[in-house]
């Protein structure tokens, strides 16, 4: 009897023991330690443009500058139409990585936050919407049109359902309703889109941002934070510098395309008739900034191989007869590749705009004056015409009367010419005069 007894209260104790075990183990998963994070600062960014380089360098700078404290939130005012994937994916990582909440609000009253921008507002800590907005359409598409090839539209649906589900379901937001905007273009207004849980609130200004926020729990690289106010605040506007406003220009795709598209055709025209290296240097200067735009150079690549392409057309210049295009294609060249210099979050060493701006004064200075010079002792009938220069026949045209028409290449230019002698290709002439009143040369 006593031995039966025992072995009940030693089964009864095991039970016990057991039930414990489970309610401190779903106490500690339960009770995760909760992090006061008191906000003495909010500092403001704005996203006004497509979703490119230029805005992804400018979050990503910004979120990684050094602050005055630990007790900093970001609130970035967004309101656009989309961009490119690589780039979305690259501000997520961005926002991931932050150690400040971020928080995204869609605002002013007629924004949107729609295709990569409703991506974006899926990772951000807080997500809020100023009435009369909306969120949605992230829909995948080409340039200007909707993916047509099935299988590829299918692995890029797929793959950003998944990315928008995962971020928004781990910021505790509806992930249906976010997976919706990719796979069948859903789009939500602000009301429609606080009912679904999309968002955290419908907020006008700061204030209610603040009010919304005091006392909210966000997850911030996995840790959980009490968002807590402190009674003054200080408010900072950080805008975009003019390197990147000039490259946000640039990146725009539509821009960036019809960049590439220009230098690629002047490359063109330059194979097609070399020696003047006009066009040449002018398409390289388009095709490095659509090199830019599309993200395939860094920015701190791309800019130095603008200031080196800057200082070859500026030493081209002093060879080539361009009437200053290479020059200024040069100038434009260095000018763009100062200001998108020392672009990178780990990178906090910049040179001051007036250096840069001086140092370029000095450089265009410098050629007006050299410029000047030789334009004063140069005669002018000479430097228009090529007088005594030697020149070559590229091409032989047609005989008209008692002379013979051709085209010929002097001092890297392609003029049209005559003489009452026959010539063939590839001989040497020289320059003679020119016909009055016509583009016409002479040539002996």
């Amino acid at each position: 009897m006593l031995s039966n007894m025992n072995k009940l209260l030693l089964t009864l104790s095991l039970i016990t023991l057991c039930f414990s075990s489970i309610q401190v183990a779903h106490a500690s998963q339960t009770n995760e330690e909760i992090v006061p994070y008191n906000v003495s600062k909010l500092i403001v960014l704005k996203i006004e443009a497509t979703i490119n380089p230029a805005i992804s360098n400018y979050l990503k700078v910004e979120l990684a500058r050094p602050v005055e404290d630990d007790s900093s939130l970001f609130i970035v005012k967004v309101n656009t139409p989309g961009g490119l994937v690589s780039t979305t994916k690259s501000m997520i990582t961005t926002i991931g990585e932050s150690n400040h909440p971020v928080i995204i609000w869609v605002t002013p009253e007629g924004a949107s936050a729609t295709s990569a921008g409703a991506i974006i507002a899926s990772a951000a800590h807080g997500l809020v919407m100023n009435r009369g907005t909306n969120i949605g359409a992230a829909t995948p598409v080409g340039l200007g049109e909707d993916i047509k090839e099935s299988d590829g539209r299918n692995k890029a649906v797929n793959d950003l359902t998944a990315l928008v589900k995962s971020l928004s379901t781990t910021r505790g937001r509806n992930g249906e309703a976010f997976s919706n905007m990719i796979s069948t273009a859903a789009s939500y207004p602000a009301q429609e889109a606080l009912k679904l849980g999309i968002i955290d609130g419908i907020t006008s200004n700061l204030d209610d941002i603040r009010a919304l926020l005091q006392g909210k729990v966000l997850t911030i690289k996995g840790k959980k934070r009490l968002i807590q106010f402190a009674q003054v605040i200080e408010t900072e506007e950080r805008t975009m510098d003019i390197g990147l406003r000039i490259l946000n220009i640039v990146a725009d795709p539509t821009t960036a395309y019809i960049l590439f598209i220009l230098g690629a055709a002047l490359l063109y025209f330059e194979f097609q008739s070399p020696g003047g290296l006009v066009a040449g240097g002018i398409g390289s200067f388009f095709l490095l900034l659509s090199g830019l735009a599309f993200q395939v150079l860094p920015l701190n690549v791309g800019a130095i191989l603008l200031m080196v392409a800057g200082i070859v057309l500026l030493i081209l210049e002093v060879f080539v007869t361009s009437y200053g295009l290479l020059a200024l294609s040069g100038l434009a060249c260095l000018t763009g590749g100062s200001l998108f210099l020392f672009r990178h979050d780990n990178s906090f060493i910049t040179v001051q705009y007036p250096v840069i701006y001086s140092t370029l004064l000095g450089v265009a200075t410098c050629i007006a004056i050299i410029t000047f010079i030789f334009l004063r002792k140069t005669p002018r009938m000479e430097f228009y015409t090529h007088h005594n220069q030697a020149a070559e026949i590229l091409k032989v045209l047609e005989k008209e009367g008692e002379f013979y028409l051709y085209q010929v290449k002097v001092g890297g230019e392609i003029w049209k010419a005559r003489s009452s002698k026959e010539f063939v290709i590839g001989d040497k002439v020289t320059v003679e005069q020119k016909q009055q009143d016509t583009f016409i040369l002479e040539i002996v």
